[in-house]
């Protein structure tokens, strides 16, 4: 099923104190169909969450008119909270997440919710060759650069303003030679909440030398809202009959590979744990989506049967990382209600072109060139069934 996007009337949005300016508080009225008619916005100083490097961190609230909510920081584009209704109607979060700004800076965070650039997943041995140059970046990860490298976009204080009536707009300028990269780059991220319970992210940026670029968001969902303590029993599918099998450092061989037949197989609805002992360390793959365009189109669907939360997930990149918190340990601090995240607890779906792309030529090209402009658009839509 396609996302329906219909026109986006207000939302609530309530967050930095440069939405202050704005002192309409008349509420949202709800229509027969639970979407909201007006187009007056509230807006308020917002809640503080702390400070890192002298810079106020803040929290910003998105609400639409059937009581959904996203909560979302201007540290590292960072979401908090997805709060969306159960079938019996009951609220909760459906994303794994922390009570505190030292939740999300302590050592071994893995990302929670967070944007990723300037490129998102990995690059074999912290190195690539662009031009006739070779560009050396951080070796974070077994030798390999993960996710922009020591302090990529998911660690930096982005710019929050408001579009329109129903998004935060966020931006950042990564200067030239930042964790390796050439050329100063200027990103944009818009989060929308639809009325139908879709949350858009729209990206975009822009460079002055040539450069690799790859953005994403790397929440981890698991739609029992904290009911179950893993995503093992909710059923994941996704449009993809092809994946790029990696080594034991998680950089792609090259090929791609089929995945009719094997335990990689989630072309119609599975659960994701039927086969997940048979995945050495478990999923962290980056599938090749069955796409012939960049248009958005929907890829993959998430289902707890308990609960009764259906996501589905659009987007205009070429694959998606399906990753299913292998890592994760019980070990992580201030987590939101003390809950113990423990292995499974949570599950990524990170739309993105394809890991070490700088250096595979024959994977979908990442290389943004001045006077060029990076896109993507990933919705992940909520409902009930």
């Amino acid at each position: 099923m396609e996302i329906n996007f219909r026109a986006l009337p207000a939302l609530m949005i309530s967050g930095a104190a440069v939405l202050a300016s704005c002192n309409n508080t008349a509420a949202p009225k709800e229509t027969k169909d639970d979407t909201v008619d007006s187009t007056s916005i509230t807006a308020t100083t917002g809640h503080s969450y702390g400070q890192t490097d002298g810079q106020e961190v803040l929290q910003y609230t998105l609400h639409n008119g059937v009581g959904t909510e996203v909560k979302i920081l201007n540290y590292g584009g960072i979401i908090t909270d997805i709060i969306t209704a159960d079938k019996q109607g009951r609220k909760g979060n459906v994303v794994l997440s922390y009570d505190s700004l030292s939740g999300y800076q302590q050592k071994g965070q893995p990302y929670f919710g967070a944007l990723i650039g300037r490129y998102a997943n990995r690059i074999a041995n912290a190195r690539f060759k662009l031009d006739g140059k070779d560009y050396t970046l951080a070796p974070n990860d077994h030798g390999n650069t993960l996710h922009g490298g020591m302090k990529g976009f998911d660690k930096v204080i982005w710019a929050a303003s408001q579009v329109g009536d129903s998004s935060l707009q966020l931006e950042y300028i990564s200067k030239d030679g930042e964790e390796g990269y050439p050329g100063n780059l200027k990103a944009t991220v818009v989060y929308t909440l639809t009325p139908d319970n879709a949350l858009k992210i729209s990206y975009s940026a822009t460079a002055d030398k040539p450069t690799p670029v790859n953005l994403t968001n790397h929440t981890y969902f698991n739609l029992s809202a904290g009911k179950d303590s893993n995503i093992l029993n909710q059923e994941l599918e996704l449009k993809a009959s092809r994946y790029t099998p990696v080594n034991d450092k998680l950089i792609p061989s090259g090929q791609l590979q089929p995945v009719k037949g094997t335990v990689m197989d989630f072309t119609t609805p599975k659960k994701v744990g039927k086969d997940i002992a048979a995945v050495k360390g478990g999923y962290d793959h980056n599938y090749v989506l069955d796409k012939t365009s960049k248009d958005l189109e929907t890829v993959a669907s998430l289902y707890d049967p308990a609960s009764g939360r259906y996501m589905e997930m659009a987007t205009t990149e070429p694959g998606v990382q399906f990753y299913s918190g292998n890592f994760l340990d019980g070990t992580l601090a201030n987590t939101r209600n003390g809950q113990k995240y423990v292995q499974h607890a949570g599950l990524c779906l990170e739309a993105q072109h394809f890991p070490d792309s700088p250096n595979q030529s024959d994977f979908p090209n990442v290389i943004l060139k001045p006077g060029e402009t990076y896109t993507q658009t990933t919705v992940y839509r909520f409902s009930t069934k």
